[in-house]
């Protein structure tokens, strides 16, 4: 078991700390295996430890296999030494850090560094089926590339509303320190976004959103109360200002350190930033150990990452 006494509790202290190989090793072994080491390819137990190669052999199919075998690390030559810094950086960093960033910060390529990002990411992604209840906020925003910075050959090209080439997102928020969560979504008509509401948010709970029309009809399930921005933006409770909140940092993240962002991974920011929001109240070491537990079981290949192949990790939450 890991001493918590001397687990790190700043940045400096992780470095310090997973520097030490054995350090490294042992906390992978913990969060990877709990109850014991087996092997992947058999679920045996009984292995031995080659230490020259720190890797274990399997007593009942002879294979070899290593401590980051079924997890997002895995065929990474990069050591843990550097892949738990990074996994500290990006949980902790209140608006994220860029693979140039990361990349000189660990002595790794930028390419290295987008893809170590990309697979820190896929450990971030919570998923759940607990409803959402209580007061809900929900709205929608967009994102991506202003009209006025496109070329004037494709600016001629988007709509009056300016929303072409962006990308609709729909968010929810759970107040009194509940949980965001963030999707992107087709369009935002009726059919699209009630889905949402109704699949993510407990009959009976109160819902508050903007005069957007789409939302019209909730009254039938919910406690709906509506703001109209064109008049006011608080009315008592009725607001929607935590989520817009939320799209405040999620766009200065976006513009700020990542510049820009294409569309076909944007669903894996909005992961990142759901999961800073929503551990917004526990401490880096706790927000790390979160993130590290969630690193098993899930593998992100570079060919699925680009889109040459289908990607077993869904958009949808």
């Amino acid at each position: 078991m890991m001493n918590a006494s001397n687990f790190p509790k700043t940045l400096l202290e992780a470095i310090k700390y997973f520097a030490d190989r054995d350090n490294a090793l042992a906390f992978m072994v913990q969060i990877h295996w709990p109850e014991g080491i087996t092997c992947p390819w058999c679920d045996s137990s009984e292995h031995c430890f080659i230490s020259t190669r720190r890797v274990w052999k399997c007593k009942s199919c002879r294979k070899q296999f290593s401590a980051k075998a079924g997890t997002i690390f895995e065929d990474s030559p990069i050591g843990l030494d550097k892949w738990f810094p990074a996994v500290w950086m990006i949980v902790n960093m209140k608006n994220g850090i860029s693979s140039h960033e990361l990349g000189k910060a660990l002595g790794v390529t930028q390419k290295s560094a987008w893809f170590m990002n990309h697979r820190i990411r896929l450990a971030m992604k919570t998923g759940t089926f607990r409803k959402l209840a209580g007061e809900v906020e929900v709205d929608e925003t967009f994102i991506g590339g202003l009209a006025r910075n496109m070329h004037k050959n494709k600016r001629n090209k988007v709509s009056k509303t300016g929303f072409i080439g962006k990308v609709a997102v729909m968010g929810l928020l759970e107040r009194h320190g509940g949980e965001v969560r963030t999707m992107i979504v087709e369009d935002t008509t009726r059919n699209v976004l009630q889905p949402k509401v109704r699949q993510h948010i407990e009959e009976g709970s109160n819902v508050f959103s903007d005069g957007h029309a789409a939302y019209t009809g909730l009254d039938d399930e919910y406690i709906h109360a509506v703001i109209n921005h064109a008049v006011e933006y608080v009315r008592g409770n009725v607001h929607t200002n935590g989520i817009e909140n939320f799209w405040s940092l999620l766009k200065r993240s976006i513009k700020g350190t990542y510049v820009s962002v294409e569309p076909f991974h944007l669903f894996r920011y909005l992961d990142e930033q759901s999961f800073r929001f929503n551990t917004r109240k526990a401490t880096d070491a706790d927000r790390f150990i979160q993130a590290s537990m969630s690193i098993t079981g899930k593998r992100l290949t570079f060919s699925e990452l680009t889109g040459k192949e289908p990607a077993g990790y869904q958009t949808s939450h």
